[in-house]
């Protein structure tokens, strides 16, 4: 038998192979059997011959093989004794971290003749309801206002996401976690990098804003949520540069905002970098863009772009 795990949700991906394994330990406790590989480390036919072996005991064996699409070589050769794997009455599991090509020849045979799972990134309502469902495996609530607070500071990220659900479980001792505690809590993630462009926006550098925005992409990010928050960042930059006008001093202004120290900190260097009328005006080339997406003018990425070579 062969399973297939893939996809870019690297999280829910880890946490199913770690299912796998706990089956298999459960039923076979002595673990002598239980054979993990690194394609990229091992030649085929080191894995071909270990798994060859009589399995100790007469027990069934669990192999788990990671980044066998990664390598070339062995995915070829293990296309080519694909038979032979599926034949046999031993557990072979791939995991596979990331996308995975539709037309790859290896993939679609598995699709056919194999157990194969894909987990995709999280969004929208999915990735809410998953949220609060960690926190209610630790019997905590989250108010709607901290959800959405949450998902803007750390996206899609289940591997950070985890670790700060835990951090305001034990913050909050069982009370409800509202929006001021992921604001004292949580460092956003994908902070540093809208910062990166806009400060290439304040410095009229398209190119390099669009660089910035395009990595994210590349990596999976998605598009409205890069975009709503380019979106929140100035919506930030609106508020404190009005209380810059009102001369109100730094410290106050983290009171009235209420925003994270770190956000606080950069969003002021960056407000005396634009006008009051600049930042209204790409505040609503933002708003325009949001629109034309949720009316279904045109595409997130393609808005995105848009919005960036419009400044």
């Amino acid at each position: 038998m062969i399973i297939l795990l893939y996809g870019q949700n690297t999280y829910s991906s880890r946490q199913k192979l770690q299912e796998i394994i706990a089956g298999y330990q459960k039923i076979h406790k002595s673990g002598l059997n239980l054979i993990y590989f690194d394609a990229e480390k091992l030649k085929f036919e080191e894995f071909k011959d270990v798994f060859s072996q009589v399995s100790m005991f007469d027990e069934k064996k669990l192999v788990v093989i990671f980044n066998s699409f990664s390598d070339k070589d062995f995915k070829e050769k293990l296309f080519d004794n694909l038979s032979l794997f599926l034949r046999t009455k031993d557990i072979i599991v791939l995991h596979e971290e990331g996308k995975i090509l539709e037309k790859d020849k290896l993939l679609k045979s598995l699709k056919t003749k194999a157990k194969v799972q894909e987990f995709p990134l999280f969004s929208g309502i999915k990735l809410k309801n998953w949220l609060k469902q960690e926190f209610a495996e630790f019997k905590t609530e989250i108010s709607p206002e901290a959800t959405d607070k949450i998902i803007n500071f750390v996206g899609n990220d289940l591997w950070q996401m985890s670790n700060e659900v835990k951090k305001l479980v034990s913050f909050k001792n069982g009370k409800k976690v509202n929006a001021e505690d992921v604001e004292l809590m949580v460092k956003p993630k994908i902070e540093s990098d809208i910062f990166k462009t806009i400060d290439a926006i304040a410095a009229k550098n398209r190119r390099l804003a669009l660089l910035f925005i395009h990595n994210h992409l590349e990596k999976g990010d998605n598009p409205v949520y890069l975009l709503s928050m380019v979106n929140f960042q100035f919506r930030n930059l609106l508020i404190i540069k009005e209380l810059i006008e009102k001369q109100k001093p730094y410290y106050a202004i983290a009171k009235i905002t209420k925003l994270h120290p770190f956000v606080v900190r950069k969003s002021y260097e960056q407000a005396v970098r634009f006008s009051f009328a600049e930042l209204k005006k790409i505040y609503q080339q933002l708003f325009e863009a949001d629109l034309a997406i949720k009316t279904g003018k045109m595409d997130s990425e393609a808005a995105l772009d848009l919005f960036l070579s419009g400044i």
